[in-house]
């Protein structure tokens, strides 16, 4: 209880955020006499998800491009299934409040990094920044970006507190949950090296063992499935999904940025926000992140600026990189009260525009 009134001041602020998200965007669909819960529990992903915890996967590979749902990991269908079957609400309603609960762990974790590592007020900050992403509408969406932060959150918070094998555990479950599980299992597997270095001990070798096995068990399980040992990537591939250096990421960015004369307002953001999560990256670099933190942010980059996937989703899958709101947290804690008001209060004010523009105007997924 004492760690739940230690982080309860980043958690009412955290309701806070979302919760002006959430009132923009009622009003704005109320005026477009557009229903509000569609948006939030039954379209574009969380569909998907939702068909898998009704029907299963399928058994094969197929041919149609976008179409085979072994593409989305297995972890938050599994447990929508497994709480409807408990509970009075239907598939959508249990999703959508998994992934509302999911976001408040999330955000408690997010706190537990940041207050460990400089204190509650940088603590308090960081959650307020992560509730602010320009797509923080998403954390309050049936999609599995809130249950991915809370699992990557409190796994990288065990790394710090040298609980590595707790770590590893909950880095299992992040590889069941997103294909950017890796980039846990990495920062997990990472440290418990260079604490072998340090000290050999079973406990801490198995957790290096242990963190890979969720992610690996999922791909692998897609390969026997479709027949094929590349069964998963495969799958990547009738999704227009691979990894091409990069080169697709900037083509794009030139031509949004350069080339075309009005520009789509979101996928202006998302490419902004890609740019700004690279200067935040070097920013942590530069403030000497512990190696965990930099090691899960530099692959989640990797794999969503290295992609040649589809584009508009890029600044979501960034969703859960929160290390890198840490320059910005530690710069706000140390500027005036006025000045962190303000900031704050545009950070808000855009994130609850931007989720109602998301969702309501921009025609595609979030």
């Amino acid at each position: 209880m004492h760690a739940l009134r230690h982080a309860a001041p980043a958690l009412f602020a955290y309701l806070a955020v979302r919760g002006t998200g959430l009132l923009v965007l009622t009003v704005w669909a109320h005026r477009q006499r557009h229903g509000v819960w569609p948006i939030l529990a039954t379209q574009w992903d969380a569909d998907w998800y939702l068909g898998i915890a009704e029907h299963g996967y399928a058994h094969g590979l197929g041919t149609a491009y976008n179409a085979n749902n072994l593409a989305f990991f297995p972890l938050y269908p599994v447990l929508v299934k497994g709480a409807t079957a408990v509970t009075p609400g239907s598939l959508a309603s249990t999703g959508l409040a998994l992934a509302v609960i999911a976001s408040l762990v999330a955000a408690w974790g997010v706190f537990a990094v940041g207050d460990r590592l400089h204190g509650r007020r940088v603590g308090v900050l960081l959650t307020v920044l992560w509730a602010a992403l320009p797509v923080g509408l998403v954390q309050w969406m049936g999609y599995t970006e809130s249950l991915f932060t809370a699992l990557a959150a409190w796994s990288l918070y065990a790394v710090l507190t040298g609980r590595l094998l707790a770590a590893a555990w909950l880095a299992v479950l992040a590889g069941l949950t997103r294909p950017t599980g890796v980039a846990v299992a990495a920062a997990v597997t990472v440290a418990a090296l260079l604490a072998l270095r340090r000290r050999f001990r079973p406990r801490t070798l198995a957790a290096a063992v242990i963190a890979p096995l969720g992610w690996c068990g999922y791909v692998g399980w897609v390969g026997l499935r479709v027949g094929r040992w590349d069964g998963y990537f495969a799958v990547q591939r009738l999704w227009r999904n691979e990894l091409d250096g990069g080169r697709e990421t900037l083509r794009l960015m030139r031509q949004l940025l350069v080339y075309d004369r009005m520009p789509e307002l979101f996928l202006v953001v998302v490419t902004l926000t890609l740019i700004a999560s690279v200067m935040l990256f070097g920013l942590s670099v530069w403030d000497r992140q512990p190696v965990p933190l930099l090691v899960f942010t530099a692959v989640l980059l990797a794999i969503v600026l290295g992609s040649g996937g589809v584009y508009f989703p890029r600044a979501r899958f960034l969703l859960p990189a929160f290390p890198l709101l840490l320059p910005l947290a530690l710069h706000l804690a140390r500027a005036s009260r006025r000045h962190r008001m303000l900031v704050l209060a545009a950070a808000v004010t855009g994130s609850a525009y931007c989720g109602a523009y998301m969702a309501l105007v921009y025609p595609g997924a979030p």
